[in-house]
């Protein structure tokens, strides 16, 4: 074809692609305004259904909620029958058998003082300060009657609710606590100082020096003194206590005599500022226009309302804890005095004894603010570490003279001031002008080394993590961390090994929220009257039992030492958080210890409502831990229910309104409030449970005794569960 042909045929062929192509353009147009006439239809096809389903919805929730109203009444009464009245029980019968204990204690008739009551008390303290001379084992046989006097004392302050015990009771309880703490410890320095007067009639033959251990199940004395003056002497290990130091360089040819005394009790924590709380966090208010809740029955209802219902009858485990350690915290502030200056201040502390009227003022010059603001880095929080193990009382003292024989005669020096301590570091010696027997060359140029201790982590304390040693600042009254060289634990041997720049009184710390907040826990029925409350930690699963009004400590995974002392034994639940938090096992949070660590904070009524229909229903059914706990805000509380311990898990919400059963499961991707389907709202968990439960299943209920509804409250109430999980 010739290219004149070719170019007439390309111009007709464009002229018909441009007509094509405006074609096109028209059926696209059209095809465009069809599609989106179809999507607008469809559209208002869908807000049709959707506004349909609401409007169903919202007619069904309608009709939910008038039939929540018009069985409402019925449902809190009946509630209130099954719940508030045992607990009631409860209570009255705790109130009698403190009542009764009371009487028990009056007709006891063993010898020993009734604590409570101020004449037999302080004549009991007179007494025994006028006693001179004891040696260190009667004063350790006296001690279990101390320590068991006190322990009375600490567990009625614990025990007694508010309306029992009044303020100035409480004040003359903390005041007797005291005094008797400085007294056990006062008598303890008397019978060491009578014992180093007697060193050189107890010395080794081998070494020439006096070592020796002395101890009950409560107290160990470990003491060393130094008769031989040998220059090579580096320490000494107390193989019966296992508690061994390094003796300084430059007290080898000192007169000294070491001391270590160790007591698995903790009587000095309590003087410090940091032990009480220093001011709760304020409680989250909700909207004035939410629904709150009404403790004793799941009722909900607006606040303005709030002030027509009738107040709270009883006060909650929790709050009963909190004013009665308030009551206690009374011993932080209370005035005290030195070990180093008991012995000058003995007439005014006698005539304090005799006395009752002349007790230490509880005064504070700061607000718990400015105290935590004057911290300084080195002090120890003990509202975030725990002392565990007890204290260790490591002193160097002045070896008092010895006797000697003299032409058949005993002749010792007399010397007055009691007890006391050998200045050290060497400083202080050089200073001081006391005699030693190194010589002025041999001292210039010393820079007064460290003191060396080794000792055995008591067995009846558990570490999931190496211990923090701490040593006791008097002039502050605080635990330190500063003057520790060198800490080295070996967890294999429960070995520990550190160095001091000077002699202190020590002890060993543990983070004290360190199995908070909880990875699940689950409360589960075991039978009549029985159940298990299972908790467990980044560290350790433990599992507590309940039987009756009675729990223990039932099982420890993870765990190193010997618990024989806790797990397995019968007793109530205040005593088992006392025994548990001293071997380290603290599973019950403070009322401040959201500073500390993180919790899934909720409203305090609805979670004290939520422990209650917990323990009013677990005779029959199983509850644990929900993720979406944490997923449904401060006014919602959801856990997992099922009955017994065999069938599948239900989710079922509190809400300010209502309890309802959930239709999402723990394996959902998105939180939904949606309704089970077929369930309906209900004022109580009780009755919303009744719904799809057994005939069985309520009958158990009622046969379960009002004091075992308590134990389980109380336990829920100390663990708090639902917002440190």
């Amino acid at each position: 074809m010739s290219s004149k042909a070719t170019s007439a045929a390309s111009r007709k062929k464009g002229k018909v692609s441009k007509a094509e192509k405006v074609r096109l353009q028209k059926e696209e147009e059209e095809r465009r305004q069809r599609e989106e006439e179809e999507a607008q239809i469809l559209a208002e096809q869908i807000e049709a259904a959707r506004l349909e389903k609401e409007r169903q919805e919202r007619e069904e929730l309608q009709r939910l909620e008038a039939k929540l109203l018009e069985h409402r009444e019925e449902e809190l009464l009946e509630h209130r029958l099954l719940l508030e009245e045992r607990l009631d029980a409860a209570r009255r019968w705790k109130r009698d058998l403190r009542i009764r204990g009371k009487w028990d204690r009056y007709m006891l008739c063993d010898g020993s003082p009734d604590p409570t009551v101020p004449q037999e008390i302080n004549t009991f303290m007179s007494l025994w300060s006028a006693e001179e001379a004891e040696d260190f084992q009667s004063v350790l046989n006296k001690s279990r009657l101390v320590l068991r006097l006190i322990g009375e004392l600490e567990l009625l302050l614990l025990d007694t609710p508010a309306e029992e015990l009044g303020e100035a009771e409480a004040g003359q309880y903390t005041q007797s606590v005291r005094r008797l703490q400085e007294l056990l410890h006062r008598k303890f320095n008397e019978a060491t100082e009578h014992l180093l007067k007697s060193a050189a009639a107890l010395s080794d033959i081998d070494t020439g020096n006096m070592q020796k251990v002395i101890r009950n199940n409560t107290v160990t004395l470990c003491i060393w003194a130094n008769l031989n003056k040998n220059p090579r002497f580096r320490g000494y290990h107390f193989e019966e206590a296992e508690l061994s130091f390094d003796l300084p360089r430059p007290l080898a040819l000192s007169n000294i005599a070491v001391r270590l005394l160790h007591t698995d009790y903790d009587h000095i924590s309590c003087l410090s500022q940091t032990y009480r709380p220093q001011g709760k966090e304020p409680e989250e208010k909700p909207p004035t226009d939410t629904l709150i809740s009404e403790t004793g029955g799941g009722e909900w209802r607006l606040g303005a309302e709030q002030e027509e219902e009738p107040a709270l009858e009883s006060t909650t485990v929790l709050e009963e804890e909190r004013k009665s350690e308030e009551r206690k915290s009374v011993l932080s502030a209370e005035s005290h005095r030195e070990d180093e200056n008991e012995m000058e201040n003995e007439s005014e502390r006698r005539s304090q004894e005799e006395d009752p009227s002349e007790g230490h003022s509880p005064t504070s010059l700061l607000n718990p603010a400015q105290e935590e603001e004057l911290l300084e880095d080195d002090v120890v929080d003990l509202r975030q570490f725990t002392s565990l193990g007890g204290v260790y009382y490591f002193d160097v003292l002045v070896l008092p003279p010895q006797c000697k024989q003299v032409n058949g005669w005993s002749m010792v020096q007399l010397v007055s001031g009691g007890l006391q301590p050998f200045p050290y570091p060497q400083e202080s010696l050089l200073s001081s002008g006391l005699g030693v027997s190194l010589q002025e060359k041999d001292m210039e140029g010393l820079r007064s080394p460290p003191v060396g201790v080794s000792l055995k982590v008591p067995a009846s304390v558990v570490f999931f993590e190496d211990p923090h040693v701490a040593r006791w600042d008097p002039e502050t009254n605080n635990w330190k961390t500063d003057a520790i060289l060198e800490p080295k634990y070996n967890p294999e041997l429960r070995e520990l090994t550190f160095r001091m720049d000077a002699f202190y009184t020590f002890t060993l710390m543990a983070e004290t929220h360190l199995h908070m907040p909880y990875e699940s826990w689950e409360l589960t029925p075991r039978g009549d009257n029985e159940a298990s409350l299972s908790i467990s930690t980044a560290w350790t699963h433990l599992q507590i039992e309940i039987k009756d009004d009675q729990c223990r400590l039932a099982a420890v995974s993870e765990v190193g030492g010997d618990l024989s002392d806790v797990i397995g034994r019968w007793t109530t639940p205040l005593r088992l958080q006392a025994a548990m938090k001293k071997v380290g096992l603290n599973v019950f949070p403070a009322e401040d210890s959201g500073k500390y660590v993180s919790i899934n904070k909720k409203n305090e009524a609805a979670e004290d409502a939520a422990y209650k229909e917990m323990a009013l229903l677990c005779p029959s059914f199983s509850f644990a831990w929900s993720k979406w706990n944490q997923s449904c805000g401060y006014e919602r509380i959801i856990m997992k229910v099922r009955e017994g311990s065999g069938s599948d898990w239900s989710l079922y919400m509190q809400s300010p309104q209502r309890w309802q059963r959930l239709g999402l499961s723990e394996s959902s991707d998105v939180f939904s409030e949606e309704l089970y389907p077929g369930s309906a709202f209900h004022s109580t968990l009780y009755h919303m449970i009744r719904d799809h439960c057994s005939a069985e299943a309520p009958e158990r209920l009622r046969r379960a005794h009002h004091l075992f509804l308590d134990c389980v409250y109380s336990l829920l109430s100390a663990t708090r569960p639902l917002t440190h999980s």
